[in-house]
């Protein structure tokens, strides 16, 4: 696997890495500190899959459609991603306790 993009995203508390998967990525996360989601996640849970994220072309018509089905949503509006994409994620107890994160990459953005 090709390193595709390295970054420090200090909002969220992780250091991002992506890896090119054919025409995906595989991200891993490390967290900046014990007290960050990912930090208290690995504590509680041990390594391992973090969340499932999903590529939209407009986030905010996906985050419309996800309310409107009632599935619970942690982010009401898209924060920034890395590579300046926008994110927001949907809560576990929505998606089979599976965390959830919708991406609009940046080239896509309205």
């Amino acid at each position: 696997m090709e390193l595709a993009h390295r970054e420090t995203v200090e909002s969220q508390g992780v250091e991002a890495v992506l890896l090119d998967v054919g025409d995906g990525h595989i991200e891993l996360l490390a967290p900046l500190g014990p007290d960050t989601p990912v930090g208290k996640f690995i504590a509680k849970k041990g390594p391992g899959i973090h969340h499932v994220a999903y590529a939209v072309e407009d986030i905010d018509a996906a985050l419309e459609q996800a309310k409107a089905a009632g599935l619970q949503l942690i982010d009401e509006e898209p924060r920034t991603g890395i590579r300046r994409s926008r994110v927001a994620f949907i809560h576990p107890a929505s998606t089979g306790s599976v965390l959830t994160e919708i991406v609009q990459p940046a080239n896509e953005a309205h």
